[in-house]
């Protein structure tokens, strides 16, 4: 789920149009593997601090469309991953079942 602070951005129009033009732009593929993509990622963690700014949030070079399993691995800890296994997060960032990963 996402974040309280960053749920008026998630449901931006400005956000809605850089997602998509970005989607398109890299073919709809994961940026790492090249299977189908599934969620934008925010390179640099969106806080309460820099949510306003585009320049952070709109920014495509630090946007990466990602797949499913490739977003996962991206939040894995040293020690565990952030979430349970048969969870993953969708592109509002709310955390919902998952298929098992191939």
């Amino acid at each position: 789920m996402a974040k309280e602070f960053a749920k008026a951005f998630y449901n931006s129009i400005a956000w809605k149009k850089c997602k998509g033009s970005y989607i398109k732009s890299v073919h709809r593929l994961c940026e790492r593997c090249g299977k189908p993509g599934y969620i934008v990622h925010h390179k640099e963690i969106l806080t309460p601090q820099n949510i306003n700014d585009p320049n952070v949030t709109l920014n495509w070079e630090k946007l990466e469309y990602l797949c499913q399993e490739c977003h996962n691995k991206e939040h894995i800890g040293n020690e565990k991953e952030i979430t349970r296994e048969g969870f993953s997060f969708n592109e509002a960032g709310e955390l919902v079942d998952s298929p098992p990963i191939k």
